[in-house]
């Protein structure tokens, strides 16, 4: 179970952290819940979406690609990537429940979120083995770009997830000292914690589910995706 306690000790790190700063937090341990009904239930927004499903924007194209700016005032909105996977996979973003079929590659929801925190799950099962990916990508409609504020990816070049993988995720958070993987972006990404389960080889589980905490800031960013004005955020 290397992955389950490589996972716990990035959350003790983050608790040091807090601490020294004058907050407080606990060790965070996850409770692997069953998968979610195969069903996306949700509040999808913007053109590419119809009903409970979207279109992907091409990541190519200027502006918002086609996925649109909200209609409300006071909300950004996201796209929530998932895959290329050959697996299904759910996000749990609040209360919404978000499902990639394992009949498509890749799957794309467009969401619109207010300032403050939104809890995610990504949720990931299959015997023999799973892969998965998941990009998170905020819009600001004032720089006209896309900000990557989160990724997970494991086993999507054409394998599946192992120890391996965990253990570079894990050595990978460790520059996001404050939660911003994007430091243009408004969006900060804190708690992250997973658990994968039983592995029956001992090398490639069957189960996965990562939890974090997306922080969304009431401003919106300045500068676009890439400026070289925003590299030092990554410490603030």
């Amino acid at each position: 179970m290397r992955a389950l306690v490589a996972s716990l000790t990035f959350v003790l790190s983050t608790a040091a952290v807090a601490a020294c700063g004058g907050g407080s937090s606990q060790l965070t341990q996850v409770d692997i819940q069953p998968t979610p009904e195969p069903v996306t239930i949700g509040a999808l927004s913007g053109p590419l979406c119809t009903d409970q499903a979207c279109q992907c924007r091409d990541p190519r194209a200027p502006a918002d690609g086609g996925a649109g700016v909200p209609e409300l005032d006071g909300v950004k909105r996201f796209e929530i990537r998932v895959g290329p996977s050959e697996h299904a996979l759910w996000v749990k973003l609040d209360d919404w429940v978000l499902y990639k079929s394992d009949e498509r590659a890749t799957d794309c929801f467009y969401v619109d979120l207010k300032p403050g925190k939104h809890p995610v799950t990504l949720r990931a099962h299959q015997q023999g083995g799973f892969s998965a990916k998941i990009t998170i990508s905020e819009y600001g409609a004032a720089t006209q770009s896309w900000y990557d504020t989160y990724a997970f990816d494991c086993g999507s070049g054409g394998g599946v997830c192992d120890e391996d993988d965990f253990d570079a995720y894990k050595a990978s958070l460790a520059q996001y000292t404050r939660g911003l993987h994007d430091p243009c972006g408004s969006t900060k990404v804190k708690g992250v914690v997973w658990d994968t389960g039983r592995a029956p080889d001992f090398v490639h589980p069957e189960d996965l589910q990562l939890e974090l905490t997306l922080e969304v800031y009431q401003f919106a960013p300045q500068y676009a995706h890439g400026d070289a004005a925003c590299r030092d955020r990554y410490a603030e």
